[in-house]
């Protein structure tokens, strides 16, 4: 009796293998939840290229702006969970977006699967030369004597504004909060003088820095930029709780199959260890940071939202 059933077993595996449908069988899709051409755009083209080489099926590519990225996110949360539908997420659209949204349609900790963490972003404290500050504790003298500094953003419920709050409450200080139509027009008042501190990506910043029109005080996260290996951490300045790198990482719909979400995954690291694709990202002002498997990617996106929710939510920090 055994031999027949171990035959009839080894008949039938074939057939069970062949009813799993292969995975991806049709173009992927990519919801940029910002509009063309910015970071997010550059990182998300520039890795699924090389995912799609690995899995054999082309990226579609949807930019889906509005809402601090809450429109992108939502098409994404609202599809087959299937594997063949994923967002660019990061610090901005996902994080930042689902605490200071006043309607979230979404919950954001169970609408997504989460692939893998591709880069970070450095963000850098930057001070206005007028100020007499090179460290954060220099800073926080300036502002404690007062009258109270203002601190720019690229617009209310945007990270940038969110980074600031962190600082001004590491630092026990009062910061003004002047909002903007994006980082171009917060950094020209920045170089003017209208405002005294910011705090955003490096890569826009650079050039300010390295004329002398603004001066970087520290990194704001848990390590150096190599782009600028000489400025110390927030850490090292002796203040660890403002940690405002900004991340972007890959997520599929919330119920996707693990093992399809582990497929994406191997594919995406294995794109990220390209030599050639690190430097292009990094010469685009962002650090590769490969998450170890999605559930540490998964760890890592929990942890964001802890570390932001007090922040925000002492600050008043709303959208409606």
């Amino acid at each position: 009796m055994l031999p027949r059933l171990a035959m009839l077993v080894a008949l039938l595996l074939p057939v069970a293998a062949q009813a799993q449908p292969a995975f991806p069988d049709r173009p992927l899709r990519l919801v940029i939840p910002w509009p063309p051409g910015g970071t997010n755009d550059i990182i998300g083209r520039l890795v699924t290229e090389g995912m799609a080489a690995r899995l054999g099926q082309p990226f579609v590519i949807e930019n889906r702006g509005g809402a601090g990225g809450m429109l992108g996110a939502e098409v994404v949360a609202r599809a087959a969970p299937d594997g063949h539908t994923i967002v660019l997420g990061g610090s901005g659209s996902l994080t930042i977006t689902s605490l200071v949204q006043a309607k979230v349609p979404y919950d954001v900790a169970t609408a997504f699967a989460p692939i893998g963490l591709m880069a970070l972003g450095p963000n850098v404290i930057v001070v206005h030369p007028s100020l007499p500050v090179t460290s954060l504790k220099e800073l926080q003298a300036v502002a404690r004597r007062g009258p109270p500094l203002a601190y720019a953003s690229p617009g209310v419920g945007s990270t940038g504004h969110a980074a600031g709050a962190m600082l001004a409450q590491a630092l026990n200080v009062e910061m003004e909060h002047i909002p903007y139509r994006g980082t171009g027009p917060a950094l020209n008042d920045m170089v003017a003088g209208r405002v005294q501190v910011f705090t955003n990506a490096l890569a826009p910043m650079q050039p300010n820095i390295q004329s002398g029109a603004l001066r970087a005080v520290a990194i704001a996260g848990a390590k150096r930029s190599a782009a600028m290996p000489d400025l110390p951490t927030t850490g090292e300045e002796g203040f660890p709780q403002v940690e405002a790198a900004t991340w972007f990482g890959l997520l599929a719909t919330g119920g996707t199959p693990p093992a399809r979400i582990a497929r994406l995954h191997a594919a995406l690291n294995a794109t990220l260890a390209e030599p050639e694709l690190r430097r292009r990202l990094l010469d685009g002002g962002v650090e590769v940071e490969p998450s170890e498997s999605p559930e540490a990617f998964a760890r890592f996106f929990a942890e964001d939202r802890a570390r932001w929710a007090p922040v925000v939510r002492r600050a008043g920090m709303k959208v409606e």
